[in-house]
């Protein structure tokens, strides 16, 4: 009875430990931070200014979602062949493969999104981050009758979305099938308006366009390091790494009577061409 009594307790301790162990274990923490002041990039990853014709604002973001994110060795290293430390759920139900949004990972700027092992990943040198985004929900301020008015934006910006229905703020939209990359739906006191953005307009800067290129249709943003993260293996501490999105006049619209304001009134709403975050700048640190 002393000896299984004892073997019992002896057992209990190291389960104890092992979970203590499991849980100091050195992750990488992952955070997306929204940033109205980063510089505005274009597809090609060079400064962008709002063309002629268009307007733009910064959103004020609730919520976003990714639904890839790889860590990229060097500058010719082709998507997919570098680290792929996260791939969210995709679903054929829709018909084609899609991002399954009902599992999507949904956060506000600043806080955590993912916490990854660190011993999980390759040991090596990673010089350029690929992010791909795939949701965004945001307000936006409208004009109507020349009256100031705030609404908010549901925007899907992934390859395609499998969703079965979504909140935009207060109302639900239900659709039980696949939609393509520009998809959105915008709410207003008076109701849900959907629509989708012209096929290629959503912009996806990637300063690898030349060398290591996307797939159209992808929203597959790409930054680079200031300082190499060198993942060795045996790292005893966390690791932050932070993806800053640049939403400057990341919300363009034409803007039909060069009033500066996004006019949505009846018979002459202002078209919104594009919803793209406009760069990614991505930093990391060692947590004490």
């Amino acid at each position: 009875m002393k000896i299984g009594l004892g073997l019992i307790l002896l057992m209990f301790a190291f389960s104890c430990n092992t979970k203590e162990e499991n849980l100091s274990e050195p992750k990488l923490i992952i955070k997306l931070v929204l940033d109205e002041n980063q510089e505005r990039l274009g597809n090609n990853g060079l400064p962008s200014q709002l063309p002629a014709g268009h307007a733009g604002q910064n959103p004020k973001f609730n919520g976003l979602s990714a639904h890839y994110l790889e860590l990229a060795q060097g500058s010719f290293t082709p998507l997919g062949n570098g680290e792929i430390i996260y791939h969210a759920p995709e679903t054929n139900v829709g018909g084609s493969s899609a991002i399954d949004f009902e599992k999507s990972i949904i956060t506000k700027s600043g806080e955590t999104f993912l916490e990854i092992p660190l011993k999980g990943l390759t040991p090596g040198q990673y010089e350029w981050v690929r992010l791909s985004l795939s949701y965004q929900n945001y307000d936006v301020d409208f004009y109507f009758n020349d009256q100031p008015f705030r609404g908010t934006v549901a925007s899907f910006v992934g390859f395609n979305n499998y969703i079965k229905a979504f909140q935009v703020k207060n109302q639900a939209v239900t659709v039980n099938s696949n939609k393509r990359q520009g998809f959105w739906a915008f709410e207003t006191i008076n109701g849900v308006l959907t629509g989708e953005s012209p096929e290629g307009a959503t912009t996806v800067p990637n300063p690898l366009f030349q060398t290591s290129p996307i797939p159209p249709g992808s929203c597959v943003v790409t930054g680079k390091f200031d300082q190499k993260l060198i993942i060795n293996g045996n790292e005893k501490k966390d690791i932050e790494m932070t993806m800053s999105l640049s939403i400057n006049k990341s919300f363009e619209w034409v803007d039909q009577n060069g009033n500066g304001k996004w006019d949505v009134d009846p018979g002459a709403m202002e078209s919104i061409v594009d919803m793209g975050l406009r760069g990614l700048v991505p930093k990391w640190k060692i947590l004490d």
